[in-house]
Parts: structure tokens; C-alpha cells; sequence
């Protein structure tokens, strides 16, 4: 398992990520993540036309319901060629089991099915104040992350600050994808727990989300060579 760049292809519509995607038009093909703006603007058909592109798919829409609700949508996703799809381990182990159940298709195969632990938009006041949860942060998170593991699951989405502690407690086998990533020179926007490119590779993540410090930079190739350059080769 290579580390790799997902590039959080958070725009409006089609005809913006299609602009974004032909950019890269003879180089190559990074491996996106269609969240919820893009999915709820254009159903599930872009995510058909940006795999007949030749990308990789992270399918981020953080199901969390009920167990029969969340199996039943899994199933429904089964059918799009996605690469890993996700769900909030808050939704609790049943729930985690009842998605893996509806994501596997009847030959048995599967996307990667991972569990976001906390946001990396909260932090440890605001999971205080606002979600009654007092524990610390790290042990919430590999709380969440043991939780997912026991009900089967192939990994979680964490901060990088708690990717290490993760691997050292479940294996390195299991999967840290970790958004929060910015550029030393960059603006944080509404990330709270955050690292650069370089600081999560020396962390341990897997791999790392990064959305608006390539999408909206200048040179949006240039900005993705450059993290791919701090992340996958190691090159500061």
C-alpha cells in the first residue's frame, strides 16, 4: 500500500470539475474525492463520468442513520465503481456492520469502507461545548478508530495528529486518510487540526485530503505536483 494525494474536488457542478480534471490533460490522473456538493448537484452520474476519466474515486458522504437505513444506501452505492466510500463511526458499530454488509456486492467484492472519527473542522472546545463529549480528543478518536476495526472496517478519516497513535494501536495495515493537510504557506480556512504535506507523511497517514490549497491555486497542477513532491516522495 503506496501513500498517495486525494484531491477534494469540492465544486458546484460538472462543467467546474470537468475544467478542474482536464488540467491534468497528459499527466497524471490524481485520485479525487467526490463529496457532498459535487454528489447532490449531480447525482450519481458524475461519479461514473470522472471514473471513465481514469481516477481513482473517494465517495465522501459520511452516512450516518440507522443501521437498515445506512445498509440499504451501501447497497446502493455498491453499484458505482467507487475506490473507498465512507460513514461517521458515531453512527456506532451496528451501524458500521450493517454498511459493510450493504457496500459488498453479491461476488463478494467491495470498495474500501472507512469511518470518519472526529472532523478536523472540531476541536477539543467545540467537542466540549457542543457534543458533550469530555474525553480528549486522541483517545475519542482511537476510540472510534478500535470500534471501526472490531466491526470490520478498513481504516478511518482522522487528523494526521492522530494518525501514528492509530497505527500503533491497530496495525499498519489499517487505513489513516487524513484531511487537515495545508501548505506551510498557506491559509488553514476552517481547519482546526491541521499539518502540512510533509508533516503527515512523517506522521503516518496513509493518505491526505487536500482540497482548497490545490483547486483554488493559481497553478492547481502545480500546486498537486508540489504536494505529491512533500507527501509521496518525501521531498520538504
Amino acid at each position: 500500500m503506496g501513500k498517495d494525494v486525494i484531491v477534494a474536488c469540492d465544486f458546484a457542478g460538472a462543467e467546474a470539475v470537468y475544467g478542474f480534471l482536464d488540467r491534468f490533460e497528459g499527466r497524471k490522473k490524481p485520485f479525487v474525492k467526490i463529496g457532498m456538493e459535487l454528489f447532490y448537484a449531480e447525482g450519481p452520474d458524475i461519479v461514473r463520468q470522472i471514473k471513465r476519466r481514469g481516477h481513482r474515486i473517494f465517495l465522501d458522504l459520511k452516512l450516518h442513520d440507522i443501521p437498515n437505513t445506512v445498509k440499504k444506501a451501501m447497497a446502493a452505492l455498491s453499484g458505482l465503481d467507487v475506490d473507498i466510500c465512507n460513514l461517521h463511526a458515531a453512527g456506532t458499530r451496528a451501524m458500521m456492520e450493517a454498511a459493510l454488509e450493504g457496500i459488498t456486492r453479491p461476488d463478494g467484492t467491495r470498495p474500501l469502507l472507512i469511518a470518519v472519527t472526529q472532523l478536523t473542522s472540531t476541536d477539543q472546545q467545540s467537542m466540549e461545548r457542543d457534543l458533550l463529549i469530555r474525553e480528549p480528543m486522541d483517545r475519542v478518536v482511537l476510540h472510534y478508530a478500535e470500534t471501526a476495526k472490531a466491526a470490520g472496517l478498513d481504516g478511518v478519516v482522522c487528523s494526521p495528529l492522530e494518525a501514528g497513535k492509530i497505527h500503533e494501536r491497530l496495525g499498519r495495515g489499517f487505513l489513516t486518510v487524513t484531511p487537515g493537510v495545508r501548505f506551510a504557506d498557506g491559509d488553514r480556512g476552517d481547519q482546526k487540526r491541521v499539518m502540512t504535506p510533509a508533516q503527515a507523511r512523517a506522521a503516518g497517514s496513509d493518505y491526505i485530503v487536500v482540497g482548497r490549497p490545490i483547486t483554488a491555486a493559481a497553478d492547481p497542477v502545480a500546486a498537486y505536483e508540489r504536494c505529491v513532491a512533500e507527501f509521496v516522495d518525501g521531498d520538504e
